[in-house]
């Protein structure tokens, strides 16, 4: 299994970043694949997939070049970069990056990823400006749109992993964070399944970067940087899909069970505008409500203050089930 040796310097020092470019590389990596992993991803798909395909079938040099750098089992690097971890950057600096890339570089990559020689069709100098060109492409036909839904739900993931953080410390936030990852202790974290040397990431800098479709990746440069980019839980990926039983609805109004519904695990208030794509003033009061007809309750959790269902709450959602 692949494993990083973490001392306690870099953990302490790492931290969630959110990476505007990330998000688009697994909405790439989504569109490749072409299945959806739940009904809003198949949604989304349905709406976006045919224009990526006519798009690549109509440019056969890049379509061969996105196959080639996802790989069988490792992405081309020069495909993947490492976040800067300075502040937030936006698609576009993210994505210079890509384009600057040097020919030779992105060759040398491909190789990587493919596990043998270079089809002679992408002995090309034009790859990184046409991989930055479908990325872009991509952001511009594909995720801004969302962007602002999906920073929600991504800022909530944050919030939610950094309550995990201060309830049960570093192995209870990681574990799970991605297929195959957990704290395995003394000093080790479990990065995937496969048989990968472990790497020694004294001195360096970590960072955990979440996406909201179901894919997850790892990446380090020159500059000790290091990265896991993982999916939001399945909760907040899959925003507003939880029905509202008709009953639940007409007793409390539409929008107010549905916060209801949500809170079957503590939640922030961020994490359930990320969910309900309400206000933050609507979801205020429907939690002051609920809390005073004791339906929920609050706790703290570090800097954020939880929500979760009382036992009158949970008998309430139960009922609603069982008569459905």
């Amino acid at each position: 299994m692949g494993w990083w040796q973490v001392n306690a310097d870099t953990l302490v020092g790492s931290r969630f970043v959110v990476s505007p470019l990330a998000e688009v590389i697994a909405s790439l990596k989504t569109l490749e694949r072409g299945t959806a992993t739940h009904p809003g991803e198949s949604a989304w798909l349905g709406v976006h997939l045919p224009a990526y395909r006519k798009r690549q079938a109509g440019d056969p040099v890049t379509a061969l070049l996105i196959r080639a750098a996802l790989g069988r089992t490792w992405n081309a690097d020069f495909l993947t970069p490492t976040p800067a971890g300075e502040g937030e950057p936006t698609f576009a600096q993210e994505v210079a990056c890509i384009r600057e890339t040097p020919a030779e570089t992105a060759r040398a990559d491909l190789s990587v990823s493919l596990g043998g020689p270079v089809p002679a069709r992408l002995h090309r100098s034009d790859l990184p400006e046409r991989t930055a060109d479908l990325l872009e492409w991509v952001w511009r036909e594909s995720v801004l749109p969302y962007w602002p839904q999906r920073r929600r739900i991504i800022e909530a993931d944050v919030v939610a992993r950094t309550a995990r953080l201060g309830q049960g410390g570093w192995a209870a936030a990681l574990d799970d964070m991605r297929p195959g990852m957990r704290w395995l202790g003394e000093s080790r974290l479990q990065i995937n399944t496969y048989d990968y040397p472990p790497r020694e990431l004294s001195g360096a800098q970590l960072m955990f970067v979440p996406v909201t479709p179901r894919q997850s990746w790892v990446s380090w440069d020159a500059s000790h940087r290091h990265a896991v980019v993982y999916p939001c839980s399945g909760a907040l990926a899959e925003a507003g899909r939880m029905p509202v039983p008709e009953a639940l609805g007409a007793l409390l109004g539409h929008a107010r069970a549905g916060v209801l519904m949500l809170l079957d695990a503590p939640k922030s208030t961020t994490q359930l505008v990320a969910l309900t794509g309400q206000g933050l003033g609507s979801v205020g009061r429907h939690l002051k409500i609920l809390l005073d007809a004791r339906l929920v309750r609050r706790r703290r959790a570090g800097r954020s203050v939880l929500y979760y269902r009382t036992d009158a709450g949970e008998v309430l959602v139960k009922a609603q089930d069982n008569g459905s």
